[in-house]
């Protein structure tokens, strides 16, 4: 069967149309996004802006168009925090059905962390052994640590990448004291996290997903031949140590250029840069393991187990 997954997070609309059954592996049909960087429309009570929801809805309804060129046979629509969060959520929900027709499921911070390990769980395979995953979105970072598909333990805090660049990186591009406050800010915040993690058993592989980590480790990283076709991408600490305060001196406007950097994740690149090597530091982890696999294909697998 084909299946849209429609993510409506922080930072883009993002329709993935796969090619899929029931214990087979989806196989990407299509593409749609759409960026918008939503923390950009917050108002101070904390509601989305009228001309944000727009954004939002024209998006919903250009992806509704993609899918139906496209031929699918069912929607999986959902969103993360950035409607999760907003004072107006619910009235954005009800504009997007009204005008859109599509019924946006609102995954909790729990629901992305779980659902983003079981696609890395499947990508890695039961060889793996005990998974610590993080994963950067645009509103929160997820992280979860376990030895079966359903992980043991499994946390949001809001410390997404363009979350972070709104609160603490304002300027284009950053002076050192806003990376520095927004440095010690996610150093805070991960020193509770890291207190609901057991220290024994160590996690076997450590892992970071989303598009955040897949670009700054191909600014920072190694690659190298995995199983298959694909290439096994790793992200050392002082490799991300080293780009981060370069990253920082660089122009919005002139990342691009720059190996892996992608227009849409230009502006929250360095916030992602900073909260990744504090949760690394935090976690006494020197590299991490890169999944091409995260939420969408989390969604794709859940929906595929219950089809089996």
């Amino acid at each position: 069967m084909r299946l849209g997954v429609l993510d409506v997070g922080s930072n883009t609309v993002h329709l993935l149309v796969v090619d899929a059954h029931p214990g087979g592996r989806p196989i990407p049909a299509a593409s749609h996004k759409s960026v918008l960087r939503l923390m950009r429309y917050l108002e101070p009570d904390g509601s989305i802006s009228d001309v944000g929801v727009r954004g939002i809805v024209e998006a919903i309804g250009t992806a509704v168009a993609a899918a139906r060129a496209d031929g699918i046979d069912e929607l999986l629509p959902f969103a993360t925090s950035a409607i999760r969060e907003a004072a107006n959520g619910e009235e954005v929900l009800a504009r997007i059905t009204r005008e859109t027709g599509v019924e946006l499921r609102v995954l909790s911070g729990d629901d992305e962390a779980r659902l983003t390990f079981l696609a890395v769980r499947r990508w890695y395979g039961w060889s793996a052994d005990r998974i610590l995953l993080f994963d950067i979105g645009g509103g929160s970072l997820e992280i979860a640590q376990g030895l079966d598909e359903d992980p043991e333990i499994a946390l949001s805090v809001p410390l997404g990448a363009g979350r972070s660049t709104i609160e603490f990186l304002p300027d284009d591009p950053p002076t050192p004291e806003q990376v520095d406050r927004l440095r010690a800010h996610a150093r805070e915040v991960l020193a509770d996290v890291v207190r609901s993690f057991p220290l024994k058993p160590r996690a076997d592989h450590i892992v970071g997903s989303s598009k955040t980590i897949r670009s700054l480790a191909r600014l920072a990283g190694t690659t190298s031949a995995g199983p298959g076709a694909s290439e096994r991408a790793v992200l050392p600490l002082k490799g991300l140590d080293d780009w981060t305060p370069r990253l920082a001196r660089i122009p919005a406007d002139a990342r691009p250029a720059l190996p892996g950097i992608t227009p849409d994740r230009t502006f929250q690149i360095v916030a992602g840069a900073v909260v990744l090597s504090e949760a690394m530091r935090a976690f006494k982890v020197s590299e991490l393991e890169v999944s091409p696999w995260a939420l969408r294909e989390g969604l794709i697998l859940r929906r595929l187990d219950r089809l089996g």
